[in-house]
């Protein structure tokens, strides 16, 4: 006698929920509870309070989107042509090239920052080529700014969107080329026509993966960024460390949490609402 699909499957997934559950939902629910729970007040909304009437967290706070909205953008258009060399390969020759893409990957977020302040500073490799270029001194501010943060940024981010993108121009029918080609259409009407908007939900998905994961970065602002490049991630850093206010620094987590599961989920109805549209 066999045993129901749904118990097999209940069977199957149930470590995984477990260790998601500890893993996961335990301490998000600690980080929830420090947000509305001190020992002087009890619970109360007070970080709430603070955090909005709070200059520097509004300011942050538009900081991290506009941060993660200019990563997530150029990340894109940097990635898009990659995909898209790499979807018209040999397989053979595109799984090597992919391992090429994974090399960003392969050493530390930490120690790249590192290496991206020798490579854009000012005595740096690229404003010491200039001088030898130009004869003289330059000094082409790359360091310490939003210029900074972009490279670092978009050298973390560039595989994340040249996977998906990949995958939806891989899952294009050749077919649908031939009889554009046969009709008359040139590449350049080809591609607006037919590869980019079939390649739409690998877009998607990579614009909103990137934006996500940009929002919560610490090291790459931290070590490649100015006084006007701060992230929440860096303001969650200065209130546990600097001010040991583990209330706010929670709040703070909270409210990120809340922005990137309204982005996640805006994007999943907008994937349903185009797999409906296309199946009507």
């Amino acid at each position: 006698m066999t045993s129901k699909p749904g118990r097999e499957a209940s069977i199957y997934l149930a470590p995984a929920f477990v260790l998601a559950l500890l893993v996961v939902l335990v301490p998000l629910g600690f980080v929830v509870y420090t947000s509305v729970y001190s020992p002087a007040a009890g619970f109360s909304l007070e970080s709430y309070t603070a955090l909005w009437q709070s200059a520097l967290f509004r300011r942050s706070l538009l900081t991290t989107l506009e941060i993660s909205a200019m990563g997530a953008g150029l990340s894109l258009l940097l990635g898009y042509p990659v995909a898209l060399h790499l979807s018209r390969l040999a397989p053979r020759t595109r799984a090597l090239c992919m391992i090429l893409v994974l090399v960003p990957f392969w050493t530390s977020i930490l120690v790249k920052s590192y290496a991206f302040t020798v490579i854009l500073g000012k005595q740096g490799i690229i404003n010491s080529s200039l001088s030898w270029l130009v004869g003289s001194e330059v000094h082409v501010p790359m360091l310490l700014n939003r210029v900074g943060v972009m490279v670092g940024m978009t050298n973390y981010l560039i595989p994340f969107v040249v996977f998906p993108v990949l995958a939806s121009l891989l899952a294009i029918d050749r077919s649908v080329y031939r009889a554009v080609e046969i009709m008359g259409a040139r590449p350049p009407l080809v591609f607006w026509k037919v590869t980019l908007p079939l390649s739409m939900p690998g877009v998607l998905s990579a614009l909103v993966s990137t934006f996500v994961m940009s929002t919560g970065f610490f090291v790459i602002p931290a070590l490649l960024g100015g006084r006007k490049d701060v992230m929440l991630a860096n303001l969650v850093d200065f209130y546990t460390r600097e001010t040991l206010d583990w209330n706010m620094a929670a709040a703070i987590g909270v409210i990120l949490l809340g922005i990137v599961t309204l982005i996640a989920g805006t994007a999943m109805q907008v994937q349903k609402s185009r797999a409906t549209a296309r199946g009507a």
